[in-house]
């Protein structure tokens, strides 16, 4: 829950920012002419803000973020969209926030899960090759045994090695 409201203040104070460059030299009267208008009209303007209470159109407050109760309620505040308060709006992307984050850190434990099942799968294989070499080798070893063994007994040289008693 604490990630998430970093997460919107963080989109907030982009979106502030980004609000506070787009300003012209006189913000105030673009968004105060159109207090007669409507609401699409008024939210034309990016630093527009519509209060459905009031039906007027202010300079959306950007050194407060979030536009104060006394300018207009967030539940009736309008940025961006007339069909979306403001209220709904901050917590439609604190929930789009905490999923995002949830399904982060899931598919990091997937992924880590995974690996480590896969990399125990590789070790079991790696163990089943090494096994089957030694067996083979063992099976090399045996046969290069019997043939010295069929030799030493073609040529008489089977018996005990006379030089074994000094060593």
């Amino acid at each position: 829950m604490m990630d998430s409201r970093i997460l919107l203040s963080a989109l907030l104070l982009v979106l502030g920012l980004a609000t506070v460059f787009a300003q012209t030299s006189a913000p105030e009267k673009e968004c105060e002419a159109k207090n007669g208008t409507s609401c699409e009209e008024c939210l034309k303007e990016v630093k527009c803000l519509w209060c459905i209470k009031s039906k007027t159109c202010v300079t959306y407050p950007v050194r407060t973020i979030l536009p104060p109760h006394a300018v207009c309620p967030l539940n009736d505040a309008r940025w961006g969209l007339c069909w979306m308060n403001f209220q709904i709006l901050i917590i439609t992307l604190a929930v789009l926030g905490g999923v995002i984050i949830i399904a982060f850190f899931i598919c990091l434990f997937c992924c880590c899960k995974c690996e480590n099942f896969g990399s125990k799968r590789f070790e079991a294989k790696m163990e089943r090759q090494a096994n089957k070499t030694k067996t083979k080798q063992e099976e090399r070893k045996a046969e290069m045994k019997q043939r010295h063994d069929e030799i030493r007994k073609k040529y008489g040289l089977s018996g005990q090695n006379p030089y074994s008693k000094f060593a």
